[in-house]
C-alpha cells in the first residue's frame, strides 16, 4: 500500500482544497492529511476561522481523506514520515524546494495549486463584501 501525507491549515474548506485532496489521493492508496493545530497556527502568525477540531471533522468527511493527524511543529515531517510509513509527501506547488530536504525518507510531489482560489482570496473578498 503507497502511502501519501500533506500538510496544511484547510480552513475554508473550497474547490481548491479538494482538488488538491483529490489528486494526493490518486498518487496513493491511503492519504493523511496533517492540519495545523491552532496552537501553531498561532506560532505562524495565522488564525484560521475554523478550529483545529472543526477542521478536522470536516477533511474526515472528504472521501479522498483516510487519515487526519496534528500537525503541531514544522520539524515533525520526518517522525511523520517513519511513524505513518509514508512513502511520498504531496506539497503545493508555491512550496517548491521548500521540503526537498525530506526526499532521502520519501518522494517528494509539489502538485500546481488550483487557480483563481485561495482562502487568503475568499478572506478578502468577505471582509470586502461586508465592509459595504
Amino acid at each position: 500500500m503507497k502511502k501519501v501525507i500533506t500538510y496544511g491549515t484547510f480552513d475554508l474548506l473550497h474547490w481548491g482544497h479538494i482538488n488538491i485532496l483529490k489528486r494526493a489521493k490518486a498518487l496513493g492508496d491511503y492519504l493523511i492529511v496533517a492540519i495545523s493545530t491552532d496552537e501553531f497556527n498561532a506560532l505562524k502568525n495565522k488564525k484560521a476561522y475554523y478550529s483545529y477540531e472543526q477542521r478536522k471533522m470536516i477533511l474526515e468527511a472528504v472521501r479522498y481523506v483516510d487519515e487526519v493527524i496534528p500537525e503541531e511543529k514544522w520539524e515533525q515531517k520526518v517522525e511523520d514520515i517513519f511513524d505513518h510509513k509514508v512513502d511520498a509527501l504531496v506539497m503545493g506547488d508555491d512550496w517548491k524546494g521548500k521540503f526537498d530536504y525530506l526526499k532521502p525518507y520519501c518522494e517528494v510531489i509539489y502538485l500546481p495549486r488550483t487557480a483563481n482560489i485561495s482562502t487568503t482570496k475568499i478572506k478578502k473578498e468577505l471582509l470586502l463584501a461586508n465592509a459595504y
